[in-house]
């Protein structure tokens, strides 16, 4: 699998040459928009300029500055305040990229996703104290610890991790397993 900065690339020129509009082109067009809302920005794009939800997306994070972060920063803003937390975002971390060289750490503002070719794993800080971790284990019977997620979400799975203890032999076979069927 390409390396997410060569994929957004090949997405940028692909823009450029099936639209003839620059991505920044696109970018401006919806900062000029007014449209604040991302699903608003969306509909506008793909309604009224006909581009598909990926190139859409894809503008629409360019317009807000999505890509303009380096992903430590995006990793030092989830953890401002939550200082006690990063070490157990660190296990997590870690354990993901022993799974296999595939493994791919993609940082957002809120979260991080730990991905093959699909996410198995999503890391977000919930609060001050406590981390969610969501896992893609379809078809897998929630336990005490291992709760079910919302239907339709990002994840069909959750674990709370507040410590590095947590992080323990039953949270790393949960994400093994997920990581097994990405």
């Amino acid at each position: 699998m390409a390396e997410p900065s060569a994929q957004l690339e090949t997405m940028k020129a692909n823009l450029l040459k099936t639209t003839g509009r620059s991505l920044e082109d696109w970018a401006a067009l919806v900062r000029a928009s007014g449209l604040k809302s991302h699903g608003e920005q969306m509909t506008f794009l793909k309604s009224q300029h006909g581009l598909g939800h990926g190139y859409a997306n894809l503008v629409c994070q360019t317009a807000k500055g999505a890509f303009e972060a380096a992903p430590d920063d995006l990793l030092a803003g989830q953890y401002a305040g939550r200082q006690d937390l990063r070490p157990v975002y660190d296990a997590l971390e870690a354990h993901a990229r022993s799974l296999g060289a595939d493994v791919e750490i993609s940082a957002k503002k809120t979260s991080v996703a730990f991905r093959r070719s699909k996410n198995f794993a999503v890391v977000t800080p919930a609060s001050k104290t406590r981390i969610q971790l969501g896992l893609n284990l379809k078809g897998m019977e929630p336990t005490g610890r291992l709760l079910a997620e919302k239907p339709g979400g990002m994840c069909t799975h959750k674990v709370s991790v507040e410590t590095v203890g947590d992080v323990d032999a039953e949270l790393k076979a949960w994400m093994a397993e997920a990581y097994s069927r990405a």
